[in-house]
């Protein structure tokens, strides 16, 4: 788990106040990793406490993180000083956030961040990393994994390593994202709930939080709250949505959505709920509740995105969507490769 956290609204003015006593000595920097998007806010890069030889890196999202990506942040790193940094520093949504973990754990780990994508391959603690998500939805702020699409598969580094030493939870860092940003991000959230709650890995430790977070989205996406109470809930609902997953598992949609990422670079959240609205077989109500949500805001998802694919491009997602099996067995059970076929798969995939 996340040792430790600070929430409220403002709370980003504290982080020099955080961050100095972990400070390793003036030639050991903080190199804060930043979304592009606020290459140009003035008002937040003042509040960034940069001292000595700190660095800001402007990370670009348009694409989901690589592990490529991650290696030559680490290479830079590296080379840019003659000691490791004191901290990384991820301010972003949750691609900045994963890269973030993935940079500390690999400045202290050896090889090529490809070798460590799976589960507890992690031998050594990364150096100290602090998360501030700028949009809520994704999880990534509690998770134990930091998702990376690499050469042959996308999959995350998934250890006990990789969780934040410090988070920061400012719901104002979220004002001023556009509506569909809002939308996909927080339906990942909610997405997070539903294959939690429906999953075979459910324990009561898990359930507590998704039960929490499911009515926060239901509040959020069906209810009348107002933009500031939208802000501090959402925050809270990815915050119980991360953790419910971080002690259970995602399912179906998650490890669909992995295939149409790592072939068709299709975003996260957005991928999701493609996914999501064709899955009623597997999640009768949870889809039922995301249509009602996706009408009341206005969303029309994008429409054959499958439709002129290959055969080998379909198995390419296919073969990308079968590696996750944690993800099946939590959500068919242990007998999950009788049931869902490659064929199967093709077919749900042609919907989409």
């Amino acid at each position: 788990m996340v040792s430790r956290v600070v929430f409220g609204r403002g709370s980003f003015t504290q982080l020099g106040e955080i961050i100095t006593p972990m400070r390793l000595n003036e030639r050991a920097p903080f190199i804060f990793l930043v979304d592009d998007v606020f290459e140009n806010n003035t008002t937040l890069l003042a509040k960034i406490p940069l001292l000595y030889e700190d660095q800001i890196i402007f990370i670009s999202t348009k694409e989901e993180p690589k592990t490529s990506q991650v290696d030559i942040l680490v290479e830079n790193i590296v080379l840019g000083s003659s000691v490791l940094p004191s901290g990384i520093i991820g301010i972003g949504g949750g691609s900045v956030l994963d890269l973030a973990k993935a940079v500390a754990l690999m400045l202290t780990n050896n090889g090529l961040s490809q070798e460590y994508q799976g589960w507890d391959l992690i031998k050594q603690k990364g150096i100290y990393h602090v998360g501030i998500p700028t949009i809520s939805g994704t999880g990534a702020e509690v998770s134990r994994t930091t998702i990376l699409t690499g050469p042959t598969l996308k999959l995350g580094i998934n250890s006990d390593f990789t969780p934040f030493d410090q988070v920061i939870l400012d719901p104002e860092l979220t004002e001023g994202i556009s509506k569909e940003q809002w939308f996909y991000t927080g339906m990942d959230c909610y997405i997070h709930c539903v294959e939690s709650l429906t999953g075979s890995y459910l324990n009561a430790f898990s359930k507590t939080y998704g039960e929490t977070a499911l009515e926060l989205c239901k509040e959020i996406f069906l209810g009348t709250l107002t933009p500031s109470e939208s802000q501090d809930k959402l925050m809270m609902a990815s915050w119980h949505g991360g953790m419910s997953i971080a002690y259970s598992q995602v399912g179906v949609a998650h490890a669909m959505s992995y295939g149409l990422s790592f072939l068709l670079g299709t975003k996260h959240g957005i991928g999701n709920c493609i996914v999501f609205d064709h899955l009623e077989e597997f999640y009768p109500e949870g889809v039922q509740l995301f249509k009602q949500m996706k009408a009341k805001h206005g969303i029309v998802l994008p429409q054959g995105i499958c439709a002129n694919l290959s055969d080998k491009q379909f198995d390419i997602m296919i073969d990308v969507s079968l590696s996750l099996e944690p993800l099946w067995e939590n959500a068919i059970g242990t007998d999950w490769k009788n049931k869902i076929t490659r064929s199967r798969l093709k077919d749900l995939y042609s919907k989409m």
